[in-house]
């Protein structure tokens, strides 16, 4: 009875930057999700209103350059974003994963080869990885979100080996290895359900970069191409017009710090849940 008393005592309920960062996250999605019937305008209809309009009630976000509604485009831009930043995410964790896998519970060669090549790409900045990647493919949604990924790769990996070396050493790996079980089963069954919630929480954490790269890659015109609306892209258009016009930065900025925040405020969260060291701290 004790220790089920004292297992409750441990439980803490959700705090209220993990309550603020769902909520946005859910908002955000949402508004991602039912853009098309939420924005009032057509993203890529020119003269929807005056040219550089500001917010007003005709145009929440008011217009830009080429009088297109801005609201729209940032509804829409929103999709653009969260779809590269997912698919990316999931990639990276993907490719990642199987490396740092293959890296724990192969032979010493293959693991001390994996490591070298892993460290040499995690020693340059996921963003100049992105870049290099996309300059030799070419811009384009499909490229710049391949980037990504690749660049979140060395990352991935490095963790998921991390996490497995510290499986491989528990006692029952060996138990479980001396009666017979393969490594891909032993993998599979026994070292995957241990270390997904860890996977799981920094795949939310690398969403957030996800989203930078992405939104950087279109400001310097390498990611999605206009007309497409996406935030980093806005943004790049918006960039001659901040004196006259700053709404046209302001609000997909905007978008993008609250979606990084709020996906950050969830990682750190889900973190703390996770990780038995840091759940008796305030």
């Amino acid at each position: 009875m004790t220790g089920v008393a004292e297992t409750k005592t441990q439980r803490r309920p959700l705090s209220i930057a993990a309550l603020l960062g769902l909520g946005l996250a859910l908002l955000i999605v949402a508004a991602a999700l039912f853009a098309p019937y939420l924005a009032p305008f057509d993203p890529m209809r020119m003269a929807a209103g005056p040219r550089l309009a500001a917010p007003s009630a005709a145009h929440f976000f008011g217009t830009d350059e080429f009088g297109r509604d801005l609201f729209s485009r940032v509804l829409l831009g929103g999709r653009l974003s969260l779809g590269i930043g997912i698919a990316a995410v999931v990639s990276g964790i993907v490719i990642g994963g199987l490396l740092g896998l293959v890296a724990a519970f192969s032979g010493r060669i293959v693991e001390a080869v994996l490591l070298r090549v892993i460290d040499v790409l995690y020693s340059f900045p996921d963003t100049l990885i992105a870049l290099a990647l996309v300059a030799f493919l070419g811009p384009g949604i499909e490229n710049a979100t391949l980037a990504i990924a690749i660049s979140l790769v060395p990352f991935y990996a490095r963790v998921t080996y991390g996490l497995a070396a510290a499986e491989r050493a528990k006692p029952y790996i060996e138990a479980a290895r001396l009666a017979g079980i393969r490594s891909g089963r032993l993998v599979r069954v026994h070292v995957m359900p241990n270390i997904g919630q860890s996977l799981i929480v920094m795949g939310t954490l690398g969403f957030s970069s996800a989203i930078l790269s992405a939104a950087g890659l279109s400001f310097l015109g390498l990611g999605v191409q206009p007309p497409s609306p996406e935030w980093g892209a806005i943004l790049a258009s918006g960039r001659n017009y901040i004196t006259k016009a700053p709404w046209i930065l302001i609000f997909p900025g905007f978008a993008i710090c609250l979606t990084v925040l709020s996906f950050n405020l969830i990682g750190d969260s889900m973190r703390d849940l996770v990780d038995p060291r840091r759940r008796g701290r305030p």
